[in-house]
């Protein structure tokens, strides 16, 4: 037994790796609707932004693609 699996257990890594996706989630929302907020309102396009965003959905698709094949 290692000494980490003394003081972690199953449903503190459960609860880290919800709080991590969920957390993800949130910032690629936010960088796409920044985005469209300022494409809207202030008609400039931050190319940074939808970068951010567009990267967190491909990577999120492919993990999912990926999780479902490998079952």
């Amino acid at each position: 037994m290692s000494l980490l699996s003394r003081f972690v257990d199953e449903r503190f890594l459960e609860h880290r790796r919800r709080s991590t996706s969920i957390a993800g989630i949130a910032c690629a929302a936010t960088a796409l609707v920044l985005f469209e907020y300022r494409l809207l309102v202030n008609h400039v396009m931050s190319w940074e932004l939808l970068g951010i965003g567009l990267v967190f959905v491909v990577i999120k698709m492919t993990l999912m693609v990926w999780y479902a094949l490998k079952r």
